[in-house]
């Protein structure tokens, strides 16, 4: 179980990790011609970009650490959270959803594998 978690909670830490860095790093006239949708300002993408960014430790650090290891879980809920409101933002404003939902359902299954091998 706990190789299962390790194999999926790594690659959502990296895709996750990978998303948000990008919104952290990328100047601002990159980030609007890419990923920056019109109706949401810079500061709460940079914000998004940082959830997603401490959403990816917490899935990594504390097991590896092995302290507070139940935190890893928690922050798959977390990062479920948060791709659920991408995904209803998504369907408002009539946009392609599908990895804000594959992260979504990933984000949960490490969730439920986490608690399995941690509480």
């Amino acid at each position: 179980m706990t190789v299962a978690y390790w194999i999926v909670a790594a690659i959502l830490a990296l895709v996750m990790l990978a998303a948000g860095s990008s919104k952290l790093v990328q100047s601002e006239e990159k980030l609007r011609a890419s990923v920056l949708p019109e109706r949401r300002s810079l500061g709460t993408e940079r914000f998004i970009g940082a959830v997603e960014v401490v959403g990816a430790l917490g899935l990594i650090l504390p097991p590896l650490t092995g302290i507070a290891v139940i935190l890893a879980p928690i922050a798959a809920v977390g990062l479920a959270v948060t791709m659920l409101i991408a995904v209803i933002d998504h369907v408002r404003h009539s946009e392609p959803f599908p990895p804000a939902l594959v992260l979504m359902v990933v984000s949960i299954a490490v969730a439920v594998l986490g608690f399995l091998a941690w509480a």
